[in-house]
């Protein structure tokens, strides 16, 4: 039997082929794939930058120049000056675009209901949630090229102190009775440097976007450690980076040995709890331990 990956593999090769894609002549109403693709995406995009079709295309800038220079060349587009800026120029369908992506339209999507209509309603079902997580999946590991998780050093100590006093005023957690006040915010980096603690950096082209670390829970169990200071700033978000973070400390924290993760949080932290809850924690109706950090208002544990 063939491993996962490769099964993978050879499903997306059957569908290229299938669909025609490794032919190099005009595949679809006279246009090539690629043009096909940007056609549609200046349809959805109404007006484009060639910069902005070529982040829409996953494209180096001069080949999305030269692919919307021969749209314009064949009458499906026109470039303008952009009434904001004058400087660039913008792409927009002409009205023969239009008429193009509507039978590109056409034409694919008979395409997929004939495959479709040749299986049971269960089956279409499972390929369109199928390709779509698996879409999602490409792009999430697009997004995360190139950031990586890493401990602390001392020299991230100012980046992590800023974050954290950027972050928590964020979600209103600044006042008496939450992190953002505990002396260790200014030297992370020693304060987890002891036995049975941890603390990760997030980071991209040198530049700190956030951490998360993990502590025995002061005043609890000895086999109960604490999630810490765990925050990413907003351009590390959405990307599936804060559910690594937080995986990395859960096995961390089983490395050492402890048998259950606490933590604190606000109720302005929703996608924070959502996480949470994601990756297994349960709610609490009371605190544990006895951290000082008496504004929070929700908690949560997790069995490792």
């Amino acid at each position: 039997m063939l491993p996962e990956p490769e099964k993978i593999r050879q499903s997306l090769r059957e569908i290229v082929r299938e669909w025609g894609l490794m032919h190099t002549h005009p595949c679809v109403s006279g246009v090539t794939l690629a043009q096909g693709h940007a056609l549609i995406e200046l349809q959805n995009g109404g007006e484009l930058t060639i910069a902005q079709l070529a982040s829409r295309l996953q494209l180096d800038h001069s080949s999305a120049s030269r692919l919307a220079s021969r749209l314009v060349a064949s009458k499906l587009a026109q470039s303008k000056a952009d009434n904001v800026d004058g400087r660039q120029r913008v792409l927009t369908l002409t009205a023969k675009g239009r008429e193009t992506v509507s039978e590109l339209h056409n034409i694919s999507n008979q395409r997929v209901l004939n495959a479709l209509n040749v299986l049971p309603q269960q089956e279409r079902a499972l390929v369109d949630q199928g390709l779509a997580i698996y879409a999602r999946a490409l792009r999430r590991v697009r997004q995360q090229e190139g950031h990586k998780l890493r401990p602390i050093r001392k020299s991230d100590d100012q980046a992590v102190a800023r974050i954290i006093r950027t972050v928590m005023p964020e979600f209103g957690a600044n006042g008496p009775g939450f992190a953002i006040n505990d002396p260790e915010v200014d030297y992370m980096s020693r304060a987890y440097s002891s036995k049975g603690c941890a603390y990760f950096v997030l980071e991209k082209d040198k530049t700190i976007l956030g951490g998360g670390g993990l502590a025995p829970l002061q005043g609890g169990q000895a086999d109960t450690c604490e999630l810490r200071k765990m925050y990413l700033l907003p351009e590390a978000r959405g990307l599936g980076m804060g559910e690594q973070l937080l995986q990395k400390c859960l096995d961390t924290a089983k490395q050492l040995g402890y048998k259950t993760c606490y933590l604190e949080t606000t109720s302005k932290m929703i996608q924070a709890q959502q996480l949470y809850q994601k990756l297994g924690f349960k709610p609490l109706q009371a605190p544990l331990g006895a951290t000082g950090h008496c504004a929070c208002d929700r908690w949560y544990s997790k069995e490792l």
